[in-house]
């Protein structure tokens, strides 16, 4: 089985985004404020968005089943208050539970939070809690940086985030480190935003005894680490000097890498650096980069190819990328896969 661990539902029909702009319009003059109930999106819509878009590609690459989340641009928790993102975070997260029941082979849900900059993270653990336990979503993107590109949050290693560490210690499920849009003019949300708080998390747990605290507590960090994988020797010597133990020892029990990674050399730098079982599967499509390689003419973001090609892996270790590791570190999908006999 191959499972993507990192899928967003960027087809989503537009009757959301039209929803959307109305409650952003609701900020300023509540007279435009939408009720929730003036939503409405058929399972025909839901089918339509996903059988031409993710779940066909889905087959012509050959992954199984995608861990599946709202859209991380769309997160976009510096609009608003509480209020708005927690009907916003509770839309979204519906209309992927709809998608992974009227798709339960190919698609299993993993939360988006009503973060909102300044406000105490325990605030998002009652739509967490209904995500896990009445969705049976296996996993929650957090976003490390609700302000959007100005990053007036403290570090993850703080104690602010720590009663939402204890409820997903108590859930047994990992966080995606996943910042949204970036309304920051100097970080690009794609190119710049998401690199950077890829690697910004690793450092501030890096720095911290973090894990310490929450032996079990497991964080996915995508797009393969951001700068992580490229400068390893940089981080071990940094870890050296601070007096910390071991990457190996330090971290990596706790800290895992997706391969949302777009050309081959980046593929074979992540997995000769990066122990395999600290990397996961995914491509993030239909995702930040949806073209054609010039130079292969293959999808960017057709992972596969990449995790096969590489000279790094034999069988057994694409097996523990492609399924082993993330049934490890998402352990209520593995439980829901053994339901299914799988």
């Amino acid at each position: 089985m191959i499972i993507d661990c990192h899928g967003h539902y960027t087809t989503a029909p537009k009757a959301l985004e039209a929803w959307r702009n109305r409650q952003i319009a609701g900020i300023q003059d509540p007279s435009a404020k939408p009720k929730v109930s003036e939503l409405k999106i058929s399972d025909d819509e839901l089918r339509e968005s996903i059988e031409g878009n993710q779940l066909r590609l889905m087959k012509e690459r050959g992954s199984d089943l995608t861990i599946f989340s709202p859209r991380a641009s769309f997160m976009a928790h510096h609009i608003g208050d509480f209020e708005v993102s927690s009907t916003w975070a509770a839309i979204c997260n519906e209309l992927c539970h709809r998608v992974s029941q009227l798709f339960p082979d190919h698609f299993i849900g993993a939360a988006m939070l009503p973060q909102s900059p300044g406000v105490d993270p325990a605030s998002c653990i009652p739509e967490l809690e209904r995500c896990v336990n009445e969705y049976g979503f296996v996993g929650v993107n957090l976003n490390p940086d609700p302000s959007g590109g100005h990053w007036t949050s403290p570090p993850l290693s703080d104690r602010h985030w720590y009663p939402l560490y204890e409820k997903m210690v108590e859930l047994d499920i990992p966080a995606m480190v996943h910042v949204s849009t970036s309304c920051n003019a100097c970080f690009h949300t794609t190119g710049a935003h998401y690199l950077n708080a890829d690697t910004t998390a690793f450092m501030q747990c890096l720095t911290s005894d973090l894990f310490s605290d929450f032996p079990t507590l497991r964080f996915v960090i995508p797009h393969g680490g951001g700068a992580v994988p490229y400068h390893w020797g940089r981080f071990r010597g940094l870890a050296q000097e601070m007096k910390k133990p071991l990457l190996k020892d330090h971290l990596l029990n706790n800290i895992f890498f997706d391969t949302c990674v777009y050309h081959q050399p980046g593929i074979d730098l992540l997995t000769r650096v990066i122990p395999v079982d600290n990397v996961l599967f995914a491509s993030e499509m239909i995702g930040a980069v949806r073209g054609i390689d010039p130079e292969t003419g293959f999808f960017y973001d057709d992972t596969r190819r990449y995790i096969d090609a590489t000279p790094m892996l034999d069988d057994k270790a694409r097996h523990q990328i492609y399924e082993g590791n993330a049934r490890r570190v998402y352990p209520r999908l593995d439980r829901a896969l053994k339901q299914k006999g799988l």
